[in-house]
């Protein structure tokens, strides 16, 4: 009986402590499931960070790692083949009728039988032309002031020289606009400007002197400026964008404002709503800003648009990643509009907004389902996309509405690209000073190109006093 009671007893204890055991490893599964869970969506998220690129989020192309793989474009094919279409303007070398040197071979005997031709008169000329440039150099001009005393009163009097011949010794307008042009508009870093000019046209020009011909350049355009901020303002759409650059060892942030027409840039230490209040644009306009969804534009009470080439950049990052059809749906629905768009040179129709502002709800509802809902249990990329087209329906569309408005803020991307290009050469700008000439001046340039003017010899404007007038 007593071993019976033993044997029952010992098979209790063990019974519990069995029990025990199973529920200390029920417990410590249901924790590894868990951690299981966070690792994978860990692991998912790191995996879809390495893949980030300039074609599937808001990443710059500067900042691609070498791939083997080529890069996916937002554009369609067109159908063409490549090369020059019908109708394409060639720049093909051609003769000239007036060349500036013609040089004479003549034919002194026969190939043949070696009777002399010299005197007899060509029978028929071949014409080859060759175009080449001077040897370049510094041409100086003196400068004589007649001083001549009256032999009436003996009052000295003297002659006048020329508007901008101020020193004994000075560069002129042309050769600084060069300076100039080789450094804002090639990018050519200081040192390699003045290699340039000593190999080129044998002169020896400090950077000291480079340095002080951008000042002048920057002192003359304070009035190019105030008018092209002026422009900008009174504007119907404006482009924004900004990005960081360094300035004397610390980040910066370069602002842009422009048009297809008009160009503006600004440096602050700041990349918020100081910095666009402190350019002098943005608090005074009452148009439509494009850009990319950064939160300070919106503090303003104008009219936004976003970029869609940004977004649709940012959904090829959730198609590639994640399994949810809603952002196909939307990539296509985005491409269809935009094409409709530049078919209709007066705008869509009322049905045919209508048609795709229906559309683009119900892909936001098939994304609110594929997300977890209005409210869901954690905020996804996927969750976090679809909530800006929710939340920003009017900004996303509004390209459809108003004409005017363009699809993408391509604009300003191509505005500021050369910034990065400098960045890359010439690695940061050792001065606030310097900064702030390359801005004013880049600006200058940009507008002058945008509309048709010879870069040089807007430059060489600047050094008159003289810089040509900008129109909206």
């Amino acid at each position: 009986m007593t071993k019976i009671f033993f044997c029952a007893l010992f098979f209790l204890v063990t019974y519990e402590n069995l029990i025990k055991r199973i529920d200390l490893l029920e417990a410590e599964n249901k924790l590894l499931r868990e951690e299981n869970v966070r690792l994978l969506a860990r692991i998912a998220e790191l995996e879809r960070r390495l893949n980030q690129n300039s074609s599937n989020s808001s990443k710059p192309p500067s900042a691609d790692a070498f791939r083997k793989s080529t890069p996916k474009s937002l554009r369609e094919k067109s159908g063409r083949v490549s090369g020059g279409q019908k109708g394409h303007v060639g720049s093909t070398l051609l003769q000239v009728e007036n060349p500036d040197e013609t040089l004479f071979h003549q034919v002194s005997e026969c190939r043949n039988c070696q009777t002399p031709l010299a005197a007899r008169t060509a029978d028929e000329l071949e014409k080859r032309q060759v175009f080449e440039i001077p040897d370049p150099k510094l041409v100086v001009v003196e400068h004589l002031c007649e001083k001549k005393i009256c032999p009436e009163c003996g009052s000295l009097n003297e002659a006048s020289f020329p508007a901008g011949v101020e020193n004994t010794v000075q560069y002129g307008p042309r050769i600084k606009g060069l300076m100039t042009y080789m450094q804002q508009y090639q990018l050519l870093p200081y040192e390699r400007l003045s290699e340039f000019f000593k190999d080129i046209f044998g002169a020896s020009i400090s950077q000291g002197t480079l340095f002080n011909t951008n000042k002048t350049a920057y002192k003359n355009l304070s009035n190019f400026e105030e008018k092209t901020k002026e422009l900008l303002i009174n504007s119907p759409v404006l482009h924004g964008d900004e990005t960081g650059l360094v300035v004397k060892g610390k980040l910066h942030w370069l602002h842009t404002v422009s048009s297809d027409r008009v160009t503006f840039y600004s440096i602050h230490a700041k990349r918020g709503r100081e910095a666009t209040d402190a350019a002098g644009i943005l608090p005074h306009f009452e148009g439509t800003l494009v850009h990319d969804c950064w939160a300070s534009y919106f503090s303003y009470n104008f009219r936004h648009a976003l970029c869609n080439a940004h977004l649709l950049r940012e959904l090829n990052g959730i198609i590639e990643t994640d399994e949810h059809s809603w952002a196909k749906q939307m990539h296509a629905l985005l491409i269809k509009a935009n094409a409709d768009t530049k078919v209709c040179e007066d705008g869509l129709s009322e049905e045919q907004i209508e048609k795709f502002v229906a559309a683009y709800k119900a892909i936001v509802s098939v994304g609110l389902n594929e997300t977890g809902g209005v409210a869901p249990a954690e905020r996804t990329r996927a969750r976090n996309l679809l909530h800006r087209f929710v939340l920003r329906e009017n900004q996303v569309l509004l390209f459809l509405k108003d004409p005017k408005v363009p699809f993408d803020n391509n604009q300003a991307e191509r505005d500021i690209r050369m910034v990065k290009v400098k960045q890359k050469i010439s690695g940061c700008f050792r001065s606030e000073e310097g900064a702030s000439y390359f801005a004013r001046i880049r600006g200058f340039i940009s507008t002058a190109k945008k509309q048709g003017e010879n870069i040089l010899d807007a430059l060489e404007s600047v050094f008159h006093g003289q810089p040509f007038s900008s129109t909206a």
